[in-house]
Parts: structure tokens; C-alpha cells; sequence
């Protein structure tokens, strides 16, 4: 029975029209269809009617197969469309490919117009259209049939004596050899492959499965080389026997699967989970992962190696005058500058903010001091120029040795980190050489200095909210913004304390659910307020987000007290939507799934914070029921700057979306992201292109404004 397909034909000869409805007719369709020869006639069937496919001739007077393949994608870019020609060159097909067309097929080759076709069709479709061709060529040689079914990848079938019979047009690209001129030559002359690592050529296929009497197939490390253009595939190589209707082996069929591009996102994703996305420096999970292997080798060699802390001074001037876009810049610089410095097989990383770390491979001492006070020249010598302004930042810098008696990771990132604290505290752009008392030094100036303000602060009520508008960028969420809540301290002075100054401390110290809970408390009472004064309160335009430390997540008693803090407020859940970081969430999966799994059977939200800083993140998404995935601001402030930084947003985007969960770009800090990050379809959007942070009473007076 042949299947029914309505097809739009481009075609200005009448006869070559029916020689395609005769050849569709011959691949088993029913082609209900209309030629047309100009562009106007085109474009009034293309919007007036439905079509399955458009074929178009490639060279027609005063109208061509691009103009007609461009005017497909601008009425119906879903619809297949194939270029069929006499003439046509293969750089005109691979343009022609480059430019959207799904397949071109040679007049004098009209076979392959069924199987292309079957290809573009819908999945039941093409099950249905591939059994129907495996029984219309049932009657054909084996090695026809396994040509066919392999189209979509290079396809080269020899005779038992290892000579090419056949290419198709895809090992004619990938090896660089026509088919006519390949055919009689011996295989290992066309398709010449090698180890990836050991760059060796690799044995012949054909051997291989001549020997077996059986499929083989080649490791995943083969490469093919194209001797013609020097050019290099990854492949995946399947060597298959062909045999007679008696059994007998009359060749084979090698099917070469072409997957550098999967390569290529691999290594990618790879070179991501190591690397910092701003500086393209060593991230911190690498220079630990590097440090510990540098430790482990010192006990073992009686090897000394040396690390450096680095950590800027007067960076935060540079942010607070300029914005974080210019900070980020000052880093990108100084990160060139500091690798002049050090060897190639040393390692220079960003620990995260304006901290570095160098490791500096077998090094003593006495040398290291040399090359850490090098650095710091460097830093010092470095002026960063923004428009009418000229900066200059130094660097605090602590040295520890690396040797058999250096203990573990924690105890040398430590030892560096109290280091540098001493260097600041003597009086900055210095170098100090780690001493046995410098880590209780650093405890009682530094972290146990914070512990006592942040303890002050709660006790005189000098903790404050501030808010950030949480906007959408689509039609499909209208009026659907909502706001974070941001924690604040001011000090003694009444000076006001962001978050990356004391949190710290109140992370080490357990400190944290105090913090939580007091944000929770008082949020709560600010909406309650704000629900009496006005009853029409709009849920969900104004839906509160509120942010969960890892060590919330693990506490037992937490949930209760949400509970009880709603009931009190006589809050609907649904106004409240609490953010956990990816990294917080990861670390604690099980409690964190737990809370999540509670609280959302309340009716309460979830969003799932820094989204992309851990590359392993996809996967827990499956046990993490979240609502919103907001994108890491590393990733999202500098993409007009940073291709890579965008395509990395895309695909978490069209991943949140594919998983039924919305997405929220944080750092939009200008204009251009804003239009970039709603033209990727980003659904909603946060940052100083909408809003500063400001006071939550101001927040909730303009919000009872709205709503009066």
C-alpha cells in the first residue's frame, strides 16, 4: 500500500516534475502534489497549504534552489526540504546543507530521493517507510540493503579481496576520495585510520572481520586521517560481512560514524569542569585535585614543592566604583600578567573572587620566596585603566612549603590561607612565609572576629533585607515576576556589610540556620503586613524568594519551623519560593531532596541557585523537583563578549525547559545580555539592568502601591 505524502515540487520542467512523482511513485508513496516555478507562486502555496516536503531543482531560470530553500524556512522552517539537481558541485551541496537544506540528491541518482525523504518524515513515519523499503529490497544483493539502512553514515562496501566497491557521498567526505575514484583501489589506501594517542596506524578492518566471520568493530580511539585536505575525524568504525542468499561471504560493508562533534563537547565540557569561565585559568576543584596529587608525590619522592595564596588588595575599590563587568576585566588582565611569571609546569589557578593560587612544582623553598615576590612586583606594577580612571591593586601573598611532613589538602590550603591573612594584617602587598602559629593567628583576627559581629548584629537588630526584582521576558509569563529577598548587616557606624564579608564566617561557624531562620522570620512578618494592608495581594507576581544555606538543609527541625512560622503569618505556601545553591544542594542530595519533597507538598517553590558552576548538576536534577533554574552569573553577564559563555546559557536553558523547569538568568547587568538572554529564551531575568537591590520596605511600599 503506498503511503500518502503531500509534496510541494520547485521544478520549471514539467518532465522532470513527473520523473520525481514517478520516482516517489517507485519508493512507495502517493504523492499528492503541486509544481510551481517562481518564488511568488511559492510563496502563496507555501502559506496557503500543508506540505510534508519541498524538492526543489537546484538551477532554474530566474529563481534557484537557495532562494526557494530560503523561503521555506521563512514560511514553513519546519518542513523537510531537498535540492534535487543535474549539476550541482559538492561545494554548492555543502553550502546548500549549510544553508538548511536536509538533504540533495543527483538527477542521474533518483534512488536516493525515497530514503531521504524517509529520513526527514516523522519517527512512526520513517519506522513505517523503512520496513516497507527493507521488503522492496529484500530481492536486492544483501550488500544494496545494508547501504541503504547505513546512509546517514559513511558507508564502504569491498569485495573479499579488500577492494572498495562503493562509497556513498559521506566516505567520500570524511576520506576525501570520490567513489569513482576509489573503487579497485585497496581500502587501506582510501580510509587510512590511527590511534588517537599513539598516532600508529590501526589494523586493516576487513582482516578482522574476514577472520571472524562476524561484525567487528574498532575502539572508540580511532581516527581517520583525509590525506587529500589533512583533515581528522573521530569515528566510530563497524565492519560488517556481506553475504549471498546461500550465506556465502561476498565482501564487506564498513560503516564509519562520524562523532568529532561529540568529541569536541566532550573535551569542552571537560576543559569547563577544570577551568574558571572568566580567566580561563585553573579552577579551584582542579589546583586542589593538582595540589593533593603534588602532596602525595612529596611523600612518596622526597619531593618539595611550594604553594602561593594570592589574594588582590583594593580589588573590592574597583567593583564598587566601576561594577562587577569592569572588576571582571581587571581580573581577565591581571591573570595574563601573573602567568609570565611561572613556569609551564607550574600551575596558576582562580580559587574563586580575587584569589589565585599558584603551585609551584618542585620548588624549594628558598626559590619559591624568589618567584611569590616576583608575583607580587608583577601585581604591583600592573596599572588597569577604565575609561578616565587609572587603578592600581596590590597583592597579599602566603608561601607554605610542600614536603613529606606538609599533611594533608585542608592542612596546606590552610596553612596558605592563614599566610596570606598574616600579609594583610602586617600590612598588605607582602609576602609571608607560613609559620607554625600563623592559623591561630588568622582564627582569632579574621573568622572569630566576624562570629562576634554577626552575634552583635542579631542582637541589635542590625540585620536588613533588601529585594531584587525577578522579571519575565516572555509572554508565556505575564505579570509572573517575582523578587529575592538579600541578606544585609550594617555595622556599628551604620555602614552597610555585604553578604561575601560575613557569610563566610557564618558558613564555618555554623552560624548559618541563626541567619536562615531570622531572614525567614522576618520575610514572613514583612509579607503578613503587607497581606492585611492589602488582601488582594498578588501571589504570583510577587512570589518571595528566600535563600537556604547547605547546613539549613540538614537541619531536622527546619521544616517544622516553616510550617510554624506559615500557620502563624497565615501565609499561603505558595507565596514562598526558597533557593538552595547547585553546590549546596549536591553536597547535601539526600536532605535537600527531603526538604524540597516536603515543602513543595505544602505548595512552597523551589530554585536551584549558581546553576552550571558543577558540570555533574544535570544528573541530580532528576532528584531535585525544582521550579527554577537560575543560570550562573559567570556564564551570563559577559555573553556578548564570550560565545562559549552563551552557548553554555542555551543549553541549560533548552535543558531546564526540556525537564518542565523555568529558567532565571542572574548578572544581567546591561541591556545587550538582557535582549541576548531573552532572545535564547531564557524565561526569566535579575540584575542591575532591572534592578539594584534596594530596601525591602521600599520593595513592599512600591508593591502595595501596585496593588492599591
Amino acid at each position: 500500500m503506498e503511503t500518502e505524502l503531500r509534496v510541494l515540487i520547485v521544478e520549471d520542467s514539467e518532465d522532470d516534475a513527473g520523473l520525481l512523482v514517478r520516482q516517489l511513485q517507485g519508493s512507495g508513496y502517493d504523492p499528492v502534489y503541486k509544481r510551481v516555478d517562481t518564488a511568488a507562486d511559492m510563496k502563496a502555496v507555501l502559506t496557503g497549504e500543508s506540505w510534508e516536503i519541498v524538492i526543489s531543482d537546484y538551477a532554474m531560470p530566474g529563481f534557484d534552489g537557495l532562494s526557494a530553500l530560503a523561503l521555506t524556512k521563512q514560511c514553513c522552517p519546519d518542513v523537510p526540504f531537498i535540492i534535487v539537481s543535474g549539476t550541482i558541485g559538492e561545494e554548492v551541496a555543502v553550502a546548500a546543507m549549510r544553508a538548511g537544506a536536509h538533504d540533495y540528491v543527483m538527477k542521474d541518482n533518483l534512488v536516493r530521493l525515497g530514503p531521504a525523504i524517509k529520513r526527514e518524515l516523522e519517527e512512526a513515519d520513517t519506522r513505517r517507510e523503512r520496513r516497507h523499503a527493507e521488503e522492496v529490497l529484500f530481492q536486492q544483493k544483501e550488500r544494496a540493503q545494508v547501504t541503504l539502512q547505513s546512509i546517514g553514515d559513511g558507508v564502504i562496501t569491498s569485495d573479499v579481496s579488500g577492494r572498495v566497491e562503493y562509497m556513498n557521498p559521506v566516505a567520500e567526505r570524511l576520506t576525501g576520495w570520490q567513489d569513482t575514484e576509489a573503487r579497485g583501489q585497496p581500502l587501506m589506501r582510501v580510509l587510512t585510520l590511527v590511534d588517537e594517542l599513539t598516532r600508529r596506524a590501526l589494523p586493516d578492518p576487513i582482516e578482522d572481520c574476514l577472520s571472524e566471520r562476524n561484525s567487528v568493530s574498532f575502539p572508540a580511539s580511532a581516527l581517520l586521517i583525509q590525506r587529500h585536505r589533512n583533515e581528522e575525524y573521530f569515528i566510530e568504525v563497524t565492519t560488517s560481512p556481506l553475504r549471498d542468499h546461500q550465506g556465502s561471504i561476498i565482501g564487506c560493508v564498513l560503516v564509519l560514524h562520524d562523532v568529532t562533534e561529540l568529541r569536541g563537547m566532550a573535551r569542552q565540557m571537560s576543559y569547563l569542569a577544570t577551568h574558571d569561565a572568566l580567566t580561563g585559568l585553573v579552577n579551584r576543584r582542579e589546583f586542589e585535585a593538582r595540589l593533593k596529587s603534588a602532596i602525595n608525590r612529596a611523600r612518596r619522592e622526597r619531593l618539595e614543592h611550594a604553594m602561593c595564596y594570592l589574594d588582590l588588595d583594593q580589588f573590592k575599590v574597583v567593583n564598587d566604583t566601576c561594577g562587577h563587568i569592569v572588576g571582571d576585566e581587571l581580573l581577565k588582565q591581571l591573570a595574563a600578567q601573573l602567568q609570565t611569571v611561572i613556569r609551564d609546569t607550574d600551575t596558576l589557578a582562580r580559587l574563586g573572587g580575587d584569589e589565585f593560587g599558584v603551585l609551584l612544582d618542585s620548588c624549594p623553598l628558598d626559590k619559591a620566596e624568589e618567584v611569590a615576590n616576583a608575583l607580587r612586583n608583577v601585581v604591583k606594577a600592573f596599572r588597569f585603566a577604565w575609561q578616565d580612571k587609572v587603578f592600581e591593586v596590590g597583592v597579599s601573598i602566603g608561601l607554605v612549603a610542600i614536603n613529606a611532613d606538609s599533611g594533608g589538602l585542608a592542612d596546606v590550603m590552610s596553612a596558605a590561607d592563614s599566610a596570606c591573612y598574616v600579609a594583610k594584617d602586617h600590612g598588605r602587598n607582602r609576602v609571608h612565609v607560613f609559620q607554625a602559629d600563623d592559623i591561630e593567628l588568622a582564627d582569632r583576627h579574621g573568622e572569630m572576629q566576624w562570629v562576634s559581629q554577626i552575634t552583635q548584629a542579631v542582637e541589635e537588630q542590625r540585620l536588613v533585607l533588601y529585594s531584587q526584582s525577578i522579571v519575565p521576558l516572555n509572554d508565556e509569563n505575564p505579570g509572573g515576576g517575582h523578587y529575592e529577598l538579600l541578606l544585609r548587616m550594617r555595622d556599628r557606624d551604620d555602614n552597610l556589610v555585604l553578604p561575601g564579608m560575613f557569610i563566610p564566617a557564618a558558613e564555618r561557624y555554623n552560624l548559618m540556620p541563626t541567619l536562615d531562620r531570622w531572614v525567614v522570620r522576618t520575610a514572613f512578618a514583612h509579607l503578613a503586613g503587607l497581606r492585611e494592608r492589602q488582601p488582594d495581594y498578588h501571589l504570583e507576581r510577587d512570589m518571595c524568594a528566600i535563600n537556604l544555606s547547605g547546613t539549613t538543609l540538614s537541619d531536622d527541625t527546619f521544616l517544622d519551623f516553616v510550617q510554624e512560622q506559615l500557620k502563624k503569618c497565615r501565609l499561603p505556601p505558595q507565596l514562598i519560593c526558597f533557593e538552595i545553591t547547585e553546590t549546596a544542594a549536591i553536597a547535601n542530595l539526600a536532605s535537600a531532596s527531603h526538604l524540597i519533597r516536603e515543602l513543595k507538598r505544602l505548595g512552597c517553590r523551589f530554585a536551584l541557585d549558581d546553576f552550571g558552576t558543577g558540570l555533574s548538576s544535570f544528573a541530580y536534577l532528576k532528584n531535585l523537583p525544582v521550579d527554577y533554574l537560575k543560570i550562573d552569573g559567570s556564564f551570563v553577564r559577559d555573553m556578548p563578549n564570550d560565545a562559549l559563555g552563551r552557548e553554555i546559557v542555551r543549553s541549560i536553558n533548552e535543558i531546564g525547559h526540556v525537564m518542565g523547569i523555568q529558567t532565571i538568568a542572574e548578572s544581567v547587568e546591561n541591556q545587550t545580555v538582557l535582549a541576548q538572554v531573552g532572545e535564547l529564551g531564557v524565561d526569566f531575568a535579575q540584575g542591575y539592568a532591572i534592578e539594584r537591590p534596594q530596601p525591602v520596605e521600599e520593595m513592599l511600599r512600591q508593591v502595595s502601591e501596585k496593588s492599591g
